[in-house]
């Protein structure tokens, strides 16, 4: 049967159409790093998949009834209820994006010495774990490191590798177990229940919190789904609240799975630690019942939570990313298999063989997508986890040259994702034409959000 969309356009932005000759210019400027390009010189934007998604009429509907009352506003309340339908906690923060719920919980659990573990740190949440004084040490499953495998939860965490740190000398240095679902860093690869449970017995027989990186809850719940014998009967709202009864709390950007452009949440069931963080709260973010959101926000995000979980927009959801994928295979770029949800991850260390790491094959292969065809993604490979001496010169490279195209919820039909395969097939019929880079400016964290490179051909 075809594929049936399970949402038309009812608005539209229009996209910028530029010349290879005006990217290149841009590309100049923004010192060859797609973070700093401006939006309006972009035609396909897949930088990332964090408040690009496109809010539905009832979401806007909705968010007409927003409450902007200081204190115990109306809004807060529903939204509560809606995450608590979902998280099963009994505390619940609303915060404004992700980091800040990250940096108010993990303030409260870590500290000078401290480890935080996790299937895989993303690049914001190992700053907010290192900024404390603490490790952020990542555990990912073997099967993660076999890109080409079908293997169908590569987002795991290594049970017998946490074992061991929790049962070794390093065992009460630990403040957190992360398990963030889906496993972005790891490539938009799903965890399973059967992981999420395992790791949550071992993180409570050592008294270690088990916390969920859940903001993309809904998409890990659909491939448990799918691929995870046992769930194929149940809703993608039960695998969900099942999935935050096994964790002592979370952290959610709903940046991503609350399907709107800002907004997240911390949810304890600890009224100590919740006590802890709310003060943080107050004092940085705004008052316990908005978190430094309106109303019209908490109103948008209860009903995105709601919409989130439905099965024909996850299946949908799942279409598209394969879709993308199988463009890129039919283009001859290996990609992380088996396809995510938010994203596919380009294997530009396969398509770029002329590149070594120090030339950043990644970084080379996003700036090749943007100059080609306004397309904008981001690189995860060695500029962004390699090791860099004081000249910006690679001391230690990264284990793969992945570049992310992250697909915002509900923004791009085929005839986009069609145009990102035809970009990618022409960069791959002469791929010795990409030139490598170099590092001419690197700030000492975060450096892929701020840095400036040039081209080095040989």
């Amino acid at each position: 049967m075809p594929h049936l969309r399970p949402f038309v356009s009812a608005v539209v932005r229009p996209i910028p159409i530029t010349t290879r000759e005006q990217r290149i210019q841009e590309m100049d400027r923004a010192g060859h790093n797609p973070f700093n390009l401006p939006a309006d010189k972009v035609s396909i934007d897949l930088l990332s998949d964090s408040g690009t998604g496109a809010v539905s009429v009832d979401q806007q509907a909705w968010a007409q009834r927003g409450d902007e009352r200081y204190a115990g506003a109306e809004s807060f309340y529903r939204f509560r209820d809606a995450v608590r339908d979902i998280v099963p906690y009994r505390h619940i923060l609303p915060v404004h994006q992700g980091r800040a719920a990250e940096r108010v919980l993990f303030s409260a659990l870590l500290g000078e010495g401290r480890i935080s573990v996790s299937n895989t740190h993303f690049d914001t949440t190992r700053n907010n774990v290192e900024r404390l004084g603490s490790r952020a040490l990542d555990l990912p499953c073997p099967e993660a490191a076999e890109l080409d495998s079908e293997a169908p939860f590569k987002g795991d965490i290594d049970l017998q590798a946490l074992r061991d740190l929790l049962t070794g000398p390093e065992g009460p240095r630990v403040g957190q177990v992360l398990m963030t679902i889906t496993n972005n860093g790891g490539g938009g690869q799903p965890v399973s229940m059967a992981n999420i449970e395992a790791a949550s017995a071992l993180a409570r027989e050592h008294g270690v919190p088990l916390i969920l990186d859940a903001a993309r809850f809904a998409e890990n719940a659909w491939l448990v789904t799918r691929r995870e014998p046992g769930y194929s009967g149940w809703s993608p709202r039960d695998v969900a609240r099942r999935a935050f009864e096994m964790a002592d709390g979370a952290v959610a950007s709903l940046k991503k799975d609350g399907l709107a452009p800002e907004g997240a949440f911390i949810g304890v069931h600890d009224s100590d630690l919740a006590d802890r963080c709310e003060v943080d709260v107050i004092a940085t973010e705004g008052f316990r019942t908005y978190g430094g959101l309106t109303g019209h926000t908490l109103e948008t995000l209860a009903r995105g939570l709601h919409e989130v979980l439905e099965p024909e927009y996850l299946a949908d959801r799942e279409h598209e990313g394969a879709y993308l994928a199988e463009r890129a295979h039919q283009a001859g770029v290996d990609t992380v298999r088996p396809a995510g949800l938010h994203g596919i991850y380009l294997n530009a260390g396969t398509l770029l063989p002329h590149l070594d790491p120090a030339q950043f094959p990644g970084h080379s292969l996003a700036n090749a997508l943007y100059r080609e065809g306004g397309i904008r993604c981001s690189e995860l490979g060695s500029l962004y986890l390699g090791e860099l001496d004081g000249e910006g010169r690679l001391t230690a490279p990264a284990p793969f040259e992945l570049v992310r195209l992250a697909l915002p919820r509900r923004v791009y039909d085929h005839s986009h994702l069609e145009y990102v395969g035809e970009v990618l097939a022409g960069i791959a019929k002469d791929p010795e034409q990409v030139p490598g880079y170099r590092v001419t400016y690197a700030p000492p964290v975060l450096r892929h959000f701020r840095c400036r490179t040039e081209p080095v051909r040989a």
